[in-house]
């Protein structure tokens, strides 16, 4: 009997070692994913990046166990068109309608038989879910949207099992959560509705837009002070749930978009007003994250990516900033929706213990429209031409893999298409004068950027003088960022053929 007894005790305890062999050696062929997209985190805005007025020790913990990127690029200079890029593996320059910001009347802007990072994933056996901003549109182009019906299509029907976020963005109505594809807290009595009474926030601009009205319920569920931590929440809840069995996480931050509301512990916690303040509690909430992770036991078995969906923002919250001796972009030129390298130059850090290297930096030129591809190599999908057509695989730079340049092309929008950018190796082209983003001429303006702006911060370029472009000036720019990493020399008129070479090149792909 009691050798029975031991013998079944030994079978079970070899049973359960055997079990959680396997499954520890599932968890490796198939380790989990999060992307945490922040919003308008420049690449100037993290300490591990240089920020002295800001402290963003958690985020800096993911840069000292994985590796940094120093050439990394959004798709776009701007929200919506990055974010397309991210999850389609396309160019958004490829789309008519996806070169601005898209508002709360605008419908989904990815094609229904578009693969997506999480059809990727989704394939794979992963659970996936969208936590946090989409701005990526809901409905069909046939009607105007209507919040009080369902939001459909929207993510589930992009291969996520699970949508729960900020629709739009934290400036611009309905500000309100969405929950798969309803309105959270919506009721038939009191229905959002156009034209009636705008929701008003502490906004510290005005903006001309259609009012959203109605839906009182679900609008009092939204406080402006509590979205960073309600979205932390959230997604450490939906880990949990889903820690059992591989699970890709695309988390995206309203941190630090305007107006920077954060939880009152954050206030007044930087050196570098409310925009610091924000980016504190951004760091924050990534420390939820890791800490989630760390406490599952899923670091190890985890590829983790933080990155940003444009750079910094010079908005009055960024001239206060930059006034306290804060550079969103760092020495970078230019800002969010431009052209110039500060609008699309992000921080992107990858995790991955055991694969990737801890606490080194790579030059390797990508962007975010990458990640479709990567992540494809990453499950072994196979994509054929019309599957994410703009991504590059960067597996081999992810582990930290040094050998010739992997991307020796990239496409970059910006706000305007006349600015239109090509990335050759050292090499930016961009076709036409200033930056192509936003347009305002001073100090205090929301809108402050371009040529004017930069007469203000006291950053040189040749093509500018007393923050206006010159008399005289070349029509387009062309900078080696090789030997001028900060843009201040136009030398279009001194390399004709290389002008030639990447205008044709821009040209065939945008045709292809």
């Amino acid at each position: 009997m009691i050798k029975y007894i031991l013998l079944s005790t030994l079978t079970v305890f070899t049973t359960i070692f055997c079990f959680n062999f396997q499954a520890h050696a599932q968890s490796k062929e198939k380790p989990n994913v999060i992307i945490i997209n922040a919003d308008d985190i420049g690449y100037g805005d993290l300490s591990s990046y240089g920020a002295t007025k800001v402290s963003t020790p958690n985020i800096d913990k993911i840069a000292t166990e994985g590796l940094s990127f120093t050439d990394a690029h959004s798709a776009s200079a701007v929200c919506s068109p990055s974010r397309y890029g991210l999850i389609t593996g396309e160019y958004p320059a490829r789309k008519d309608y996806l070169w601005g910001p898209l508002m709360f009347k605008e419908p989904l802007s990815v094609d229904m038989d578009q693969l997506t990072i999480a059809d990727v994933m989704k394939d794979a056996g992963y659970k996936t879910a969208v936590i946090g901003k989409w701005h990526l549109g809901f409905g069909s182009r046939e009607e105007v949207l209507d919040w009080n019906k369902a939001l459909n299509p929207g993510p589930l029907e992009l291969g996520f099992d699970y949508y729960y976020g900020v629709p739009v963005l934290n400036s611009h109505p309905p500000f309100v959560y969405v929950e798969n594809h309803h309105v959270v807290g919506l009721v038939p009595e009191d229905p959002i509705v156009y034209n009636k009474q705008a929701i008003t926030r502490e906004f510290d601009e005005k903006f001309d837009l259609d009012l959203v009205g109605g839906g009182d319920a679900a609008h009092a569920l939204y406080k402006d002070r509590e979205i960073g931590t309600n979205l932390a929440n959230r997604a450490v809840k939906w880990i949990k749930k889903n820690k059992d069995d591989p699970f890709f996480l695309y988390f995206a931050t309203t941190n630090i978009h305007h107006p920077f509301t954060p939880a009152p512990r954050f206030i007044a916690s930087s050196d570098a007003g409310p925009y610091g303040d924000a980016i504190h509690e951004l760091d924050w909430i990534v420390g939820e994250i890791t800490r989630t992770l760390e406490e599952e036991g899923l670091v190890n078995d985890t590829l983790l990516i933080f990155t940003s969906d444009n750079g910094g923002m010079f908005n009055r919250g960024g001239q206060t900033a930059w006034e306290a001796g804060h550079k969103m972009n760092g020495d970078l030129l230019g800002m969010k929706f431009g052209a110039w390298e500060g609008g699309h130059r992000v921080p992107f850090i990858v995790r991955w213990p055991g694969k990737t290297p801890a606490g080194q930096k790579s030059a390797e030129l990508l962007s975010n429209v990458d990640v479709l591809a990567t992540l494809a190599d990453l499950v072994g999908y196979k994509l054929n031409k019309e599957e994410g057509p703009d991504s590059v695989n960067m597996m081999a730079a992810f582990k930290g893999e040094v050998g010739e340049p992997i991307r020796n092309e990239l496409i970059i929008s910006p706000f305007r298409k006349t600015h239109l950018t090509i990335r050759s190796g050292k090499w930016v082209y961009i076709s036409a004068q200033d930056e192509g983003g936003f347009e305002g001429t001073r100090i205090g303006q929301h809108l402050f950027a371009g040529s004017a702006a930069v007469g203000f911060t006291g950053q040189i370029n040749s093509d500018i003088i007393d923050g206006k472009i010159k008399e005289g000036a070349a029509p387009a720019q062309l900078y080696d960022l090789e030997k001028d990493p900060y843009q201040t020399t136009n030398v279009y008129y001194d390399n004709p053929d290389v002008v030639g070479r990447l205008k044709a090149m821009m040209e065939k792909t945008m045709a292809e």
